[in-house]
């Protein structure tokens, strides 16, 4: 039986609700950063991290949609416990996150719109292949954080985005979502690209000129953070990374 009440557990799961043309389903979201207009009447169960249980439980769910690192691990077994239906939904590539559309849509009765929304973003994926690709990836340095210096790891859906647009991830090769580095093990890999969320970020690598990125001025501002949210409008946020990257100097 399709589900009926649906509560999303993270913004991006919030997002391919209403990509899927089913924002009447969901009866509850967990809030983190500027909800889409749409949602805006939908009650609250809280933010990341601080899951309100009771009101959850208050909403009758037919369904959560979940992303694991949304709540605790605590919370997670409490669901279990109240025998809730869960869809856990956290895409390391964007093959599966294109899966993740169908699978959705199925659960919820609009299994052709999801059909539909994964035909879509295979299709657009594969053009931003075709258009932005290279026969030698770019090596980039995707910046998360400054202080400490976080980046992401191979398992991240960004890494995937990242070759999309003929880059190859810095850091690849670490299993953890988003890692801790050292300034020395950017330096020691010598990024020909560094992507960073603002510009003031970007400015402390000039102190290194020895770095390709630096030398040959391809310190790039993330141009649009929907590069971060799994959902359906990630796509576009991949195509402005293209854009972005295709001036890059090998």
């Amino acid at each position: 039986m399709a589900a009926e009440r649906v509560v999303s557990l993270a913004p991006s799961l919030s997002e391919i609700m209403l990509e899927l043309d089913a924002a009447d389903l969901l009866v509850g979201v967990l809030d983190g950063g500027q909800r889409p207009e749409a949602l805006a009447q939908v009650p609250s169960v809280g933010r990341i991290g601080q899951l309100e249980m009771e009101k959850l439980l208050s909403l009758r769910p037919t369904l959560v949609l979940l992303w694991p690192d949304s709540i605790s691990r605590a919370q997670r077994e409490q669901l279990e416990q109240f025998r809730i239906p869960v869809l856990v939904a956290d895409p390391a590539s964007l093959a599966e996150l294109a899966r993740q559309f169908a699978r959705i849509g199925q659960r919820i009765g609009r299994a052709d719109n999801g059909r539909e929304l994964e035909q879509r973003f295979n299709e657009g994926l594969a053009d931003l292949r075709e258009r932005y690709g290279r026969a030698r990836p770019v090596s980039v340095f995707y910046q998360v954080w400054n202080r400490p210096l976080y980046t992401l790891g191979g398992t991240q859906i960004v890494s995937d985005a990242i070759g999309v647009c003929g880059g190859r991830n810095l850091f690849a090769d670490l299993s953890l979502p988003a890692p801790q580095v050292s300034v020395e093990s950017v330096l020691s890999r010598n990024p020909e690209v560094i992507l960073a969320g603002s510009g003031a970020q970007l400015a402390e690598w000039r102190a290194w000129p020895q770095l390709e990125a630096v030398r040959k001025e391809q310190l790039w501002e993330v141009p649009d953070k929907g590069l971060e949210r799994p959902s359906f409008q990630m796509l576009g946020a991949i195509g402005k990374l293209c854009e972005v990257m295709a001036g890059a100097e090998p």
